[in-house]
């Protein structure tokens, strides 16, 4: 088994698709309209936006995470500094010995986006 979606709520999807493609650095894969879907890929996971689903909590993997802070898209609400939470000792959840790095935003519509660095 292996994650294919997660839905997120997107009251507006075009200002979604700029909002989200400017954080990722990646152009929505796909739109459908109607019915009002808006889809990111993730290797072989995507991201759906759509205006029923109801607000969610995102970890989303990013190389560097200073990086992608200093260009966080308008509308984007830091919700404080990057902060190291955990070191891994070994490899069941993550690299062994990576420190985990992570900074929460919120998006314009209320999604909670926290990005997530492994520094070996």
């Amino acid at each position: 088994m292996e994650l294919l979606q997660v839905a997120l709520r997107a009251s507006d999807l075009d200002r979604t698709a700029v909002f989200y493609e400017q954080l990722l650095g990646v152009p929505p894969a796909g739109r459908f309209d109607p019915p009002g879907l808006l889809f990111f890929r993730f290797g072989d996971s995507r991201l759906l936006f759509e205006e029923r689903a109801p607000a969610a909590l995102v970890y989303i993997r990013v190389p560097h995470l200073e990086e992608v802070l200093g260009r966080l898209p308008d509308g984007a609400e830091l919700l404080g500094p990057p902060e190291r939470i955990f070191t891994h000792p070994d490899d069941a959840i993550g690299p062994a010995g990576a420190d985990e790095w992570h900074a929460a935003i919120r998006d314009p519509d209320g999604n909670l986006v926290v990005l997530v660095e492994l520094v070996p």
